[in-house]
């Protein structure tokens, strides 16, 4: 990407929290956007585009559930919960709303860089897509030089890291994906063992793309193996 400067919103109502993200996001160049509740967070996606949201989950006015799906319904931009609950069910439940990312509370400066760097480095994704300007199997068509994928002739609205894990496995139909692969791949260095990050980008694309996510078409599950794109007869 050729922004010098990164735009990262940050939605926090804890004042420790955003001044300890603020500082060290400042600190290493990126222009800081700061939000106390979950509504003027999804003003500030509307009106400022930020190139990366971070959205605590318990906020006032809006949560960060609400916050995230309401910032699907007009943005791709990479979105990463922050959460104190530990349990899976809620990090599942913020995946499953559009968010590409979740950590936990209390985190380290380090890791919270880490995670950022690895969300923006997923959103310039022209490096190691396939040489050809289009993939077109069936109904499916991804078109790489503008970044969109078809279904049918209608567009279909991926994340980033959605569009990022189609596009490792259209470019190896019929062969099988492993997660540690679609991991180091799609999420970067840092996820090995991360399986349910893969598992439910899985689920999402098969929602946005598949006729019966039950039954897939295309992104198919090798139990115990990991994940295979089937392009049709």
């Amino acid at each position: 990407m050729n922004k010098s400067r990164f735009r990262v919103l940050v939605a926090e109502d804890e004042p420790r929290y955003i001044w300890a993200i603020q500082t060290n996001l400042e600190a290493r160049g990126y222009e800081v956007l700061t939000a106390p509740d979950g509504q003027k967070a999804v003003e500030l996606a509307v009106s400022e585009q930020p190139d990366l949201v971070l959205l605590d989950i318990k906020m006032p006015v809006l949560n960060g559930y609400e916050a995230c799906r309401r910032i699907r319904e007009f943005s791709t931009v990479p979105i990463i919960m922050l959460t104190a609950l530990a349990e899976e069910a809620n990090k599942v439940h913020g995946l499953d709303l559009g968010a590409d990312d979740y950590i936990t509370k209390p985190f380290s400066a380090p890791e919270l860089l880490a995670r950022v760097r690895a969300a923006l480095r997923r959103v310039g994704f022209s490096e190691g897509l396939p040489s050809a300007s289009s993939f077109q199997a069936g109904v499916v068509r991804v078109d790489f030089a503008q970044q969109r994928v078809f279904i049918s002739g209608q567009e279909v609205e991926l994340t980033p890291t959605e569009y990022r894990l189609l596009c490792e496995l259209v470019k190896q139909p019929g062969r099988l994906l492993v997660p540690d692969h679609l991991l180091e791949k799609v999420w970067g260095p840092g996820y090995e063992g991360g399986d349910k990050l893969v598992r439910q980008a899985i689920h999402r694309l098969r929602c946005k793309m598949e006729r019966d996510p039950r039954h897939p078409e295309y992104i198919q599950t090798r139990p115990g193996l990991g994940y295979v794109f089937v392009p049709p007869n």
